[in-house]
C-alpha cells in the first residue's frame, strides 16, 4: 500500500534516495508505548509503527539489518533506562532511537531537568560504544486537542531539555513540535496521546529525514 499521496509522508522511492548508502546494520529502538508502536488504524495506511517502517527502509539498504525493538508501554524514562539499556548495549547497535519521557509528563512531580538527566545517561552509554543515537521530541498536541493545553508547558520544557542533551553529546534530535500537520486529528489516536497509523507514517518520515541529514554530513 502506497502512502505517497500524503504530503507529509515520503514514498518508498524518496526514502531510498534519502537513505542511499546508509551504513547501519544493527538498529535498536528503546522507549515507551510510542516506541512499542501503539496506535489506532487509519484507512489508507498500513498498520505499521514508525520503528518497523524505519527498519523496513534501512533493510532495503542493508538486507542483513538486525533490528531489536525494546519499547514497552507505561514506562517512565527511568524505567526505560533500568529495563532496556542493558539489553540495548548487549545488542551492540550502530543506530539507536530513544523515544520516552511522555509518561513522565503526567506525573505530579515532573521535572524536565531530572528526565533530561536520565536521557543523558542512556545517550552517553550508547554514544560511548560508537552508536549513532536519535532522540525523539514530542509533537504539540494542544492545537488538535485544546483540552490538553495543561500539558503544553511541560511538553515544551521536555523538548528543550531533551534537545540540549542530545546536541551536547552528538546525538540527533527529531523536532516535531511545530510539524505542519499537528492540527490534524487523524494524526493521533482516539486517546489523544498516541499517534495513529498515519501519525506513525509521519514520524517515520521525520526520522528518515534526520538520518539522511547525518549521512550527508
Amino acid at each position: 500500500m502506497s502512502e505517497a499521496k500524503d504530503p507529509h509522508c515520503l514514498s518508498d522511492s524518496e526514502i531510498d534516495k534519502l537513505l542511499s548508502g546508509a551504513p547501519w546494520r544493527r538498529f535498536v529502538v528503546m522507549g515507551d508505548s510510542h516506541a512499542e508502536g501503539l496506535g489506532d488504524p487509519v484507512p489508507g495506511y498500513r498498520s505499521l509503527s514508525w520503528a518497523d517502517r524505519t527498519a523496513e527502509a534501512l533493510r532495503r539498504q542493508q538486507p542483513d539489518l538486525a533490528y531489536l525493538n525494546l519499547g514497552q508501554r507505561n514506562l517512565s524514562a527511568a524505567r526505560v533506562r533500568d529495563t532496556q539499556l542493558a539489553p540495548a548495549l548487549d545488542f551492540d547497535p550502530d543506530l539507536a532511537v530513544l523515544h520516552c519521557g511522555g509518561n513522565d509528563l503526567l506525573g505530579h512531580d515532573f521535572d524536565a531537568g531530572v528526565v533530561a538527566g536520565t536521557l543523558e545517561g542512556m545517550i552517553v552509554a550508547l554514544r560511548d560504544m560508537g552508536a549513532d543515537v536519535v532522540m525523539a521530541g514530542l509533537i504539540d498536541l494542544t492545537l488538535a486537542f485544546p483540552r490538553l493545553a495543561v500539558l503544553h508547558d511541560r511538553m515544551m520544557a521536555f523538548n528543550e531539555a531533551a534537545e540540549a542533551v542530545a546536541h551536547r553529546h552528538g546525538a540527533l534530535f527529531i523536532d516535531k513540535w511545530t510539524h505542519p500537520a499537528r492540527e490534524q486529528r487523524d494524526l493521533f489516536s482516539r486517546d489523544m496521546l498516541h499517534p495513529s497509523m498515519r501519525g506513525h507514517a509521519v514520524s517515520a518520515t521525520e526520522l528518515i529525514k534526520v538520518l539522511s541529514g547525518r549521512l550527508r554530513h
